[in-house]
């Protein structure tokens, strides 16, 4: 990424080492990109533990998805969820979220429409950051913001994918906009 950079070296790896986990599990990756932003005026909350109550919401609604699947096709297939994130602060001094998050292709294959209520990732990750916001899922709205170019299935022996990956991943680890200091700048799952 031209022009982006510096970039962290450790927060690279980090891209890297999550990916391959997850194609370590599953050989067909389904990673995407999402951004969350703070609603305004929100004081009360801990952000240290925000994207933790995310991501744990989340692996909840996805397990839930998969266990509802699997009564009707024994068949279904499971997923692990994986995940690396920056925290930014913006120009007015609001922090946001980027992420990229790994599901298994053979069991989630896209986000699917971008409406609430539907049983798809989507409405999933709008749910998930309503919850760890502690706020109504339809104020939560506004805040899930899926970029353009935000889907990549991602095989275990197709280069060129990880390549697109890693090349669309690479931005959240830019040194800029990072708080220096600040541990909570970048992280992921356990490999």
């Amino acid at each position: 990424m031209d022009g982006k950079g510096p970039f962290v070296r450790k927060h690279l790896d980090k891209i890297i080492d999550v990916m391959n986990a997850s194609l370590d599990e599953h050989p067909r990756t389904f990673a995407f990109r999402v951004d969350l932003r703070l609603p305004r005026g929100l004081q009360d909350f801990k952000e240290g533990r925000l994207i933790d109550s995310f991501i744990s919401s989340l692996r909840a609604k996805v397990r839930h998805a998969r266990k509802k699947s699997q009564l009707t096709n024994p068949k279904a297939h499971d997923t692990s969820v994986r995940y690396v994130c920056a925290r930014e602060v913006g120009q007015k001094g609001v922090p946001h979220y980027h992420l990229v998050i790994f599901v298994n292709h053979d069991a989630f294959n896209s986000l699917g429409k971008y409406e609430l209520g539907r049983s798809n990732i989507y409405a999933r990750l709008v749910e998930a950051w309503a919850s760890a916001l502690n706020i109504e899922t339809r104020s939560a709205l506004g805040l899930v913001e899926i970029p353009r170019n935000a889907q990549y299935p991602v095989t275990a022996g197709g280069f060129n994918s990880q390549d697109d990956l890693f090349y669309r991943a690479s931005y959240m680890a830019k040194a800029a906009t990072k708080v220096r200091g600040s541990r909570h700048c970048f992280g992921g799952s356990r490999c």
